[in-house]
């Protein structure tokens, strides 16, 4: 999935021309707390409420003032998981896509992010996820497949996750049954450590659900 097909119709961008005070209404509007501006096809920057906060009066122009965030875009070309990283690295609550010769090309919400993620296949299909917790040097996908695979199940989907200044390494496993209790046995026997599992996928998309709502608010404030 590239930057480009996340692209949301709601977000119209302002003009130079307009003032803090509009833009400001808008944001209130649509419950964003950052609006791009683009000049004819070119994309100017990137406004927020805290540049608008700062102007000297609110009914000038936005084409006049200073934006701190005026490089906060991302190419349409570019991944999913770039446009996370572009949100999260400037705290974004919408992120602009442009071209290579810096022509404007829509916006991105945390809402379109969430549907895809809420569209995959693997996340509708019915089955158990299982977290593991290891040092990095342990890490090998082909064991782990083969202890899954061991108990007649089958990987739907996987994705790992490091952190900085740590030798360790999360790996969430979707699996095709909903009755994981003897794959747990399993890895527990390997001497894995399971950080968390749920028998239902629903459980743990409640949990995304629940983690997303708070990044919604957060952003909102």
């Amino acid at each position: 999935m590239l930057a480009q097909e996340l692209i949301s119709e709601l977000i119209i961008p302002l003009k130079k021309s307009d003032t803090g005070e509009k833009a400001l209404s808008i944001m209130n509007e649509l419950k964003v707390s950052h609006l791009p501006i683009v000049d004819k096809k070119e994309f100017w920057g990137l406004i927020s409420e805290e540049d608008i906060i700062d102007f000297n009066k609110p009914t000038e122009e936005i084409g006049s003032q200073k934006l701190s965030l005026n490089k906060a875009s991302i190419l349409g070309n570019q991944h999913i998981y770039d446009v996370i990283k572009v949100f999260s690295q400037f705290g974004l609550s919408i992120l602009p896509v442009i071209t290579e010769q810096n022509e404007y090309i829509g916006t991105i919400t945390p809402e379109n992010l969430i549907s895809y993620f809420s569209s995959l296949s693997a996340i509708k299909e019915p089955g158990g996820i299982i977290i593991l917790d290891m040092p990095i040097k342990d890490y090998t996908f082909s064991e782990i497949a083969r202890i899954i695979e061991s108990n007649d199940a089958k990987i739907l989907s996987a994705y790992t996750q490091t952190y900085t200044n740590s030798t360790k390494i999360e790996v969430t496993i979707k699996i095709n049954k909903t009755d994981i209790k003897h794959i747990i046995s399993t890895f527990e026997r390997y001497e894995y450590n399971i950080k968390a599992y749920y028998q239902k996928s629903s459980e743990y998309i409640d949990d995304i659900k629940d983690n997303f709502d708070s990044l919604m608010n957060y952003l909102n404030l």
